[in-house]
């Protein structure tokens, strides 16, 4: 910025910004100047924390699965679960832990959608965003689990089962994105469809039993929606400030 203030053809009384000059009262008002040669045009981002995250959680459950023998990798599994024994007895790293393994590789199908989901989450609206919605979700979904579960006094099967995994997040991460939707039919609709899937597991009789996950991905679900509109609301106000 220095050298060009210092050129005086430029910014002296007698240049550009002079009264004889492009900006003068006698010159043509409103012309731009050319474009600086090192101006380019911006380069979409392209979402690196969701391939990487998907790519790690994956390659994990390949490396525990055929790596460790089977008592060891549900040792190894339990230990990083939130489960309501580890959070009663205060190992908090499993809020984290949970979300980076899984029992078995992922199903491609489920990959690819986790990857689209996240991997457009991350594209639109950045990094942050996304890994916010995700663990607003996840972190929220499982405590609140957990409070469920203490209060029914659940059997001790259910309080050291392991319960691991990417599906609180990713149903967070889809309910923040349908908050983006445009309003009227189109975000009402998706409020509809994603609610009757997420309700679905508990309201259906038969055979399935519901299981404590079934309500954990409804929650985060809700969570994912209100997050939505919050973040919104903070980065408005951060941008006014």
């Amino acid at each position: 910025m220095a050298p060009l203030s210092g050129l005086s053809g430029l910014s002296g009384h007698s240049g550009l910004s002079g009264s004889s000059g492009l900006s003068g009262s006698s010159g043509a008002r409103g012309v731009p100047g050319p474009s600086p040669r090192w101006a380019r045009p911006p380069v979409p981002r392209l979402p690196r924390l969701a391939p990487a995250y998907v790519a790690g959680v994956q390659l994990g459950a390949y490396a525990v699965g055929r790596l460790l023998a089977p008592a060891v990798r549900e040792r190894v599994l339990r230990h990083c679960s939130t489960n309501v024994d580890n959070l009663r007895g205060r190992r908090w790293h499993t809020l984290a832990t949970s979300a980076l393994v899984v029992e078995q590789p992922m199903e491609l199908p489920y990959a690819l959608l986790l990857l689209a989901v996240l991997g457009y989450a991350e594209y639109a609206h950045g990094a942050w965003w996304a890994a916010g919605a995700f663990t607003y979700g996840h972190v929220g979904a499982t405590l609140l689990v957990y409070g469920v579960l203490r209060a029914a006094r659940a059997g001790a099967r259910t309080r050291s089962a392991i319960d691991v995994g990417t599906s609180y997040g990713f149903n967070a991460v889809t309910g923040a994105l349908a908050t983006t939707l445009p309003r009227g039919p189109v975000r009402t609709g998706a409020y509809a469809a994603l609610f009757a899937l997420g309700a679905r597991p508990l309201l259906r009789g038969g055979a399935h039993r519901p299981g404590f996950t079934d309500l954990g991905h409804l929650l985060a679900l809700t969570l994912g929606v209100g997050f939505g509109p919050g973040r919104r609301r903070a980065l408005g106000h951060r941008s006014s400030q």
